[in-house]
């Protein structure tokens, strides 16, 4: 029953935070003073033919007031329909959800690389406190948090592109196209996740039931694997959460570094297109996938912490 609550409560919070949103996009829109309309007859050779731009403008349902454009936007968002795109020509929704699948295929390879990565360099980090491979491990992860995305993406284009070719300079749709994106994205959240995971294994090392278990004679690796480690996790699984939420967001830089055909990208060019309604309706989508990502991380620590089934067990008695 708590979990059926929380999860009705969170789904509700929702629904205000998509509310408050959909209110704040469509007010920024609104007052900027840029016509996309304009820029899309310029764009199609036709001057500044008025006529021209006043049919535009009714066709999108930019010449009605604020208030009945937002009521009609609306509307529309509760059937499915975000309106449609100056840029494309097409309903949002089905610009947005042909660039969702190239998102979310190079969030979860980058994801899955950062955790191959971090988890068992940060692990060894922690074990070999001040050692060799400590500062070695340590140096590195510095110089990668140091270092911006865009430049270590321009960076495996000049290598793997130019130099060696042995790969696509840009662009999405085969496995080829895919790597350099990932390891631009992986390795800069590894670097940090290394630091982060070092940090709060440490911190469980020096804890009593630890002394405990070395006094006792538990293996070295069962207390890392069974006791340190699990607990490490509590504390960083948020992070995870919204590191994965803005991934499943699109990543704008790297997507535009590589011409990567995701959402990320699709959201600079309609920033530079003036294609609001598409703008309109990327934040909805990284609205919706923070609250959604919340509340599956919320609900993971039960899964993480028994202490905390068992609370909701006792406060449903």
């Amino acid at each position: 029953m708590e979990q059926i609550k929380e999860i009705s409560t969170r789904m509700a919070s929702l629904v205000v935070i998509l509310f408050g949103l959909s209110i704040l996009t469509f007010s920024l829109t609104y007052i900027l003073p840029s016509d996309p309309v304009e820029q899309l007859v310029e764009s199609m050779g036709a001057g500044h033919d008025e006529e021209v731009m006043s049919r535009m403008r009714e066709k999108y349902g930019l010449d009605k007031p604020f208030v009945e454009q937002y009521m009609v936007w609306l509307n529309g968002i509760f059937h499915g329909d975000f309106g449609l795109s100056v840029q494309y020509g097409q309903p949002v929704a089905k610009v947005l959800a042909r660039k969702l699948p190239n998102t979310v295929i190079l969030a979860v390879t980058s994801f899955i690389f950062m955790i191959a990565v971090s988890f068992p360099l940060g692990i060894i980090s922690a074990v070999y406190k001040n050692k060799i491979a400590d500062y070695i491990i340590r140096f590195m992860s510095f110089i990668g948090v140091s270092i911006p995305g865009f430049w270590v993406g321009m960076m495996l284009i000049y290598l793997f592109s130019v130099k060696l070719h042995l790969l696509p300079v840009g662009g999405s749709g085969s496995f080829e196209k895919l790597i350099m994106p990932t390891l631009t994205l992986g390795l800069g959240m590894s670097a940090y996740y290394i630091r982060r995971i070092r940090a709060v294994m440490l911190e469980q090392m020096g804890e009593n039931y630890i002394i405990g278990c070395l006094s006792r004679g538990v293996k070295k690796s069962a207390i890392i694997f069974k006791h340190i480690l699990p607990n490490s996790l509590l504390s960083i699984v948020t992070m995870l959460g919204m590191s994965f939420g803005g991934l499943l967001g699109g990543t704008m830089i790297v997507e535009t570094v590589f011409s990567y055909n995701g959402i990320g990208k699709t959201a600079v060019d309609a920033i530079s297109k003036r294609d609001y309604q598409v703008i309109q309706g990327y934040v909805l989508w990284m609205g919706f996938i923070y609250v959604m990502v919340n509340l599956f991380v919320d609900l993971s620590y039960q899964w993480f912490d028994p202490r905390i089934r068992r609370k909701g067990r006792k406060g449903g008695n």
